[in-house]
C-alpha cells in the first residue's frame, strides 16, 4: 500500500505557501551582500543598455530619410558599443549570480547536515532519513536553480517591465494607457493559478521525499528484501509512489503551462490591438514611423517581460516549497537539547553511574513505559551486567546515559552530575559503544576502527584490533588494514562487523564501557578471545553489560534482572541462581540448552 509523504504531520506544517517563504533564504544570502550587489549592479547595467536600444533605433530610422552618411555611421558604431556593454554586464551578471547561488545552496546543505546530525533519535522516528537526503538534495537543487538564475531573470525581467512602461509612457502616452487597460487581465489568471501552482509544488516534492525514503529504506535492506522474495511488492510500492510523484508533477505542469499560455495571448493579442491603433496614427501623421518602432519594441519588451515573469513564477513557487521544507528541518526543536550554561564534567572521570527513579517512555509509543521506577547506582571500576527478556527494557538504560533520550522522571547522572547539565559532546566523550548492530562505514578496515579515536596511530589501531581479535582477518584481507570495506561492511561477515566494533571501542580507551550485546555475533572459538579483551580492557573501567546469553555474564561483579521494565532482581550469578525466579529460569533454560 502506497504510503501519503511524511515530511512532516499535517498539523504541524506552515499553512503559508507564497512564494514569501523565500525570505528564509535571507539568513544564508547576507553573508554574501558584497556579491549580491555586483550581481544587481550588473543587473541594472543591462537592463539599462537594454532599455536604450530603442530609442538608437528610433534615430536610425528616423534619420534615413535626412541625416548625413557620417551621422548614420556614429549610430551605427554606437550600436556595437551598446552590445559590447550587454555582452559584458550579461556575462559579469551570469558569473556573479551563479557563482553565489552555488555558494549559498553549499552552506544550505551543510546547515541542514550539521542540524540532523545533532538531533536525538525521536526526530528518525517521524522522518525517514532518505526523506532527509532528498530535502538535502532535490530541495537544494531548486533553489539553486532559482538564486542561480530564476531570480536574477525575473528581477531582470522586472526592470525591462517597470523601464519599458516609462518608456512607452515618453513615447506614446494614448497608445500606452491602451496597453495598461490590458493588465488586470493578465493578473487575474497569475493569481488563480498561481495558487493552485503553489499547492501542487509542495505537493510534488513531498511525494519525490517519499519515494527517496521508501527507495533508501529498501535499498539498505536489500538482502532481507531478496531472502523473503520481496522484489515485486517492494517494486509495486516505489513505482506506485513514483507515478504518484509523475502524476502529482503533470497537474503541476499542466496547470503552469494553462497560466503560460493565457498571460501570454492576453498579452500579445493586446499588443497587436495597440499596434493596429499605431499604425493609423502613423498614417494621419500624428506620430512618426521611428516613434512607432520605437513603441513596437518597447511593447515587446514589455510583453516578454510579463509572459518570462509568468513562468519564473512557477519555478519560484517551487523553490518557495523547497525552502519552506528546509526550513522546517532548520527549525525543528529538538527534543534532547543542551544546556545555555553547561556544567563541565571533571577530568579524570571517574565512572560513577546512577539511576535515580527513572521513569521513561518512548515518544512513538508514550502510552507504554519502558522503564518504571528504576534505581540504579553502579560504582566506579564496577561491571554491571544487565540481563532479562527482549523489551524488558535493558537497551533503554543504555540509550538514557548516553542522553539519546530524556527521562520523563527521575535523573541519570554521571560522577554526581545530571546528565541534562552537561553539554552531551563532553560526557560522550568519556563512553564508548559496542552496538548489538555494528556499524561499519563505507571506508577502510583502519579507517573504521580509528573512528574510535581519529588521532591514534597506526600501531594502536593494529594494537586494538589484535585485542579483540580482529588483526588476523584483517590482515588477511587482499590489501590488509587498508581494505575498503564497502558499505555498511558488506565485505565482512556478522562476527567479523562485530569485532570490528569492539575493537573501535577498545581504541576510545574511554572510562564508560557500554557492550549492547557485543558478543552475540561471535563463534565460540572468536567470543573467548574476545570475552578475554574486555574483561582486560573493563578493568578500572564502569562496564555496563546487556546480554541475552548469560555464560558471556558469570564473572560481572553484579547482574541486575530486568523484567517489564522494572528490575526484578540484582546480585551475583551464583547469587540469583540461588534464589530462584527469573534468572534461575533463564540460566536453567541455556545451561540446559548448552548441555544438550
Amino acid at each position: 500500500m502506497a504510503r501519503r509523504p511524511t515530511s512532516a504531520p499535517d498539523e504541524d506544517r506552515p499553512t503559508s505557501r507564497r512564494v514569501s517563504a523565500l525570505s528564509g533564504l535571507g539568513p544564508f544570502i547576507r553573508p554574501y551582500r558584497g556579491m549580491a550587489l555586483g550581481a544587481l549592479g550588473a543587473l541594472i547595467l543591462t537592463a539599462t543598455v537594454s532599455l536604450v536600444l530603442p530609442l538608437a533605433v528610433r534615430r536610425v530610422v528616423d534619420g534615413f530619410s535626412g541625416a548625413a552618411v557620417g551621422l548614420l555611421d556614429k549610430y551605427f558604431l554606437a550600436f556595437l558599443a551598446i552590445a559590447g556593454l550587454l555582452a559584458l554586464g550579461t556575462g559579469l551578471r551570469y558569473y556573479i549570480v551563479t557563482l553565489l547561488g552555488e555558494r549559498v545552496v553549499a552552506d544550505i546543505r551543510r546547515a541542514v547536515f550539521d542540524k540532523v546530525m545533532g538531533l536525538s533519535p525521536a526526530f528518525f522516528e517521524k522522518v525517514l532519513t532518505g526523506e532527509v537526503l532528498s530535502r538535502i538534495t532535490t530541495d537544494t537543487t531548486l533553489i539553486l536553480s532559482v538564486i542561480g538564475s530564476s531570480v536574477s531573470v525575473a528581477l531582470r525581467n522586472l526592470l525591462m517591465l517597470l523601464g519599458g512602461l516609462v518608456m512607452l509612457m515618453l513615447t506614446s502616452a494614448k497608445l500606452t494607457g491602451l496597453v495598461l487597460l490590458i493588465v488586470p487581465a493578465v493578473v487575474v489568471p497569475i493569481v488563480v493559478l498561481g495558487r493552485r501552482l503553489r499547492a501542487l509544488s509542495r505537493e510534488n516534492q513531498d511525494w519525490i521525499a517519499t519515494s527517496s525514503g521508501s527507495a533508501s529504506e529498501a535499498l539498505l535492506s536489500v538482502q532481507t528484501v531478496q531472502s523473503y522474495t520481496h522484489e515485486a511488492p517492494t517494486r509495486a510500492v516505489f513505482a506506485d509512489q513514483t507515478e504518484k510523484s509523475f502524476a502529482s508533477a503533470k497537474k503541476r505542469i499542466g496547470t503552469r503551462a494553462v497560466m503560460t499560455v493565457i498571460v501570454i495571448f492576453l498579452v500579445f493579442s493586446g499588443v497587436v490591438g495597440v499596434l493596429w491603433i499605431g499604425a493609423r496614427d502613423v498614417r494621419m501623421g500624428a506620430m512618426s514611423v521611428g516613434e512607432l518602432i520605437q513603441f513596437v519594441i518597447y511593447a515587446v519588451m514589455v510583453a516578454g517581460s510579463v509572459g518570462a515573469l509568468s513562468e519564473i513564477w512557477g519555478e519560484l513557487q517551487r523553490a518557495a516549497g523547497a525552502t519552506e521544507r528546509l526550513v522546517e528541518l532548520l527549525s525543528v526543536e529538538d527534543t534532547v537539547q543542551d544546556p545555555a550554561r553547561p556544567v563541565a564534567l571533571p577530568r579524570p572521570v571517574r565512572g560513577e553511574i546512577a539511576f535515580e527513579d527513572v521513569g521513561f517512555r518512548y515518544p512513538a509509543r508514550p502510552e507504554a513505559s519502558a522503564l518504571n521506577g528504576v534505581s540504579l547506582h553502579v560504582r566506579p571500576g564496577e561491571t554491571v551486567a544487565l540481563v532479562g527478556p527482549s523489551g524488558a527494557g535493558k537497551t533503554t538504560m543504555l540509550q538514557l546515559l548516553q542522553r539519546f533520550y530524556d527521562p520523563q522522571e527521575g535523573q541519570v547522572t554521571l560522577d554526581g552530575i545530571d546528565l541534562r547539565d552537561m553539554a552531551r559532546v563532553d560526557f560522550r566523550q568519556a563512553i564508548a559503544l559496542v552496538p548489538q548492530d555494528p556499524v561499519i562505514f563505507a571506508a577502510s578496515a583502519r579507517d573504521n576502527i580509528r573512528f574510535g579515536r581519529p588521532d591514534a596511530s597506526d600501531a594502536e589501531v593494529e594494537a586494538a584490533a589484535r585485542a579483540a581479535a580482529a588483526h588476523d582477518f584483517l590482515t588477511g584481507l587482499p590489501q590488509g588494514y587498508d581494505t575498503f570495506l564497502g558499505e555498511r561492511g558488506v565485505m565482512l561477515s556478522g562476527g567479523q562487523k562485530q569485532r570490528v566494533a569492539i575493537a573501535r571501542a577498545i581504541l576510545r580507551d574511554a572510562p564508560v564501557l557500554l557492550l549492547d550485546e557485543a558478543t552475540s555475533a561471535l563463534d565460540a572459538e572468536s567470543e573467548r578471545a574476545v570475552q578475554a579483551a574486555v574483561e582486560r580492557l573493563a578493568e578500572g573501567r564502569t562496564t555496563l553489560v546487556v546480554a541475552h546469553r548469560l555464560a558471556t555474564v558469570k564473572r560481572a561483579d553484579r547482574i541486575v534482572v530486568f523484567d517489564q521494565g522494572r528490575i526484578a532482581a540484582i546480585g551475583t550469578h551464583d547469587q540469583l541462581v540461588a534464589e530462584g525466579g527469573l534468572y534461575a529460569r533463564l540460566a536453567r533454560l541455556q545451561f540446559t540448552e548448552g548441555a544438550v
